[in-house]
C-alpha cells in the first residue's frame, strides 16, 4: 500500500502548477518581467504559454493514467523556467535588501521543486 504523503505528492504537485499557470494568465503582468529578452517575440505570449504549459502539465500530473509522462514534463518545465528566477534576482538586485534576498533565496528552490516532480514520476 503507497502511504499517505506518497498519495498526495501528485496532487500538491498538480495543485502548485495548476495555481500557478492560473496566476500566469490571470495576472500576466507579474510575469511579463520573468521573460528573458533573448527570448523572440513579446513577454506577454511567453506567460500566456508557460500558463498554458502548468496548467497541462498540472492535469497531466492529477490523471494517474498520464502521471509519469505529466510529472517529467514538470521536471523539465522547472528547469525551463530558472533562467526567468535568475533574471527576476538580478532585475531585484537594486531593490532593496528584503526583495533582493527573497529573489535569491528562490533559486535553490527550483531543486526540490524538480525532485518532488522526479519522485512522483518513480512513484507512478
Amino acid at each position: 500500500m503507497t502511504s499517505t504523503p506518497s498519495r498526495l505528492a501528485p496532487l500538491g504537485l498538480a495543485a502548485v502548477l495548476g495555481v500557478m499557470g492560473f496566476l500566469h494568465v490571470r495576472t500576466p503582468k507579474h510575469f511579463d518581467s520573468l521573460i528573458p529578452e533573448r527570448l523572440p517575440g513579446d513577454a506577454r505570449t511567453w506567460t500566456y504559454a508557460s500558463g498554458v504549459v502548468e496548467v497541462a502539465c498540472a492535469a497531466a500530473v492529477a490523471v494517474p493514467a498520464t502521471r509519469r509522462a505529466g510529472a517529467l514534463a514538470s521536471a523539465a518545465l522547472f528547469v525551463a523556467v530558472f533562467p526567468g528566477n535568475v533574471k527576476m534576482a538580478r532585475d531585484w538586485s537594486g531593490r532593496g535588501t528584503t526583495l533582493r534576498t527573497l529573489a535569491y533565496a528562490r533559486l535553490p528552490l527550483q531543486v526540490p521543486l524538480v525532485q518532488w516532480a522526479l519522485k512522483v514520476r518513480r512513484e507512478a
